[in-house]
């Protein structure tokens, strides 16, 4: 399968690119996951988007947050794979790209994110640790988790 991965800082997104992102991201978080919550919640503004393309549209999508934005470390939020698409190891390479990102741009920060508790074992291959123990966040179980990164 064919990616076109892209990177952008949020005043560099096309509109259409934005609308493909809030696309995806209500379709499966709001809609599919049945959770009512502000989807646009400002950090979008001081994020970069990380962005994959198959066939002219938006598959898999994150954004990653320099430190003091969310955690006092880099943080990975809104991570998304669209349903057709979650069988093919999108997300591992989705999450892979995001990791090597903040590994590049802020060296030794470590990446400190809100996982859905469920998805602990696809973390936890990538490097995360479990740091909490479950709790409520827009009614869906989730753990903080971090990678703590040497360079």
């Amino acid at each position: 399968m064919n990616i076109i991965w892209k990177i952008k800082a949020f005043e560099n997104l096309s509109p259409y690119e934005l609308y493909q992102i809030l696309k995806l991201r209500i379709n499966v978080f709001m809609l599919e996951q049945e959770c009512l919550y502000a989807e646009c919640d400002d950090k979008d503004l001081k994020a970069e988007h990380l962005f994959g393309f198959h066939e002219n549209n938006i598959i898999a999508y994150t954004r990653l947050l320099p430190p003091g934005i969310s955690y006092k470390e880099c943080s990975i939020g809104r991570v998304v794979t669209a349903s057709d698409y979650r069988k093919f190891g999108i997300g591992r390479a989705l999450m892979e790209k995001a990791i090597e990102r903040i590994v590049s741009e802020f060296p030794g920060s470590g990446i400190r994110i809100s996982a859905q508790a469920h998805l602990q074992n696809f973390y936890e291959s990538l490097g995360f640790q479990k740091e909490t123990e479950p709790y409520l966040e827009d009614n869906i179980p989730h753990i903080e988790m971090a990678l703590h990164v040497n360079k």
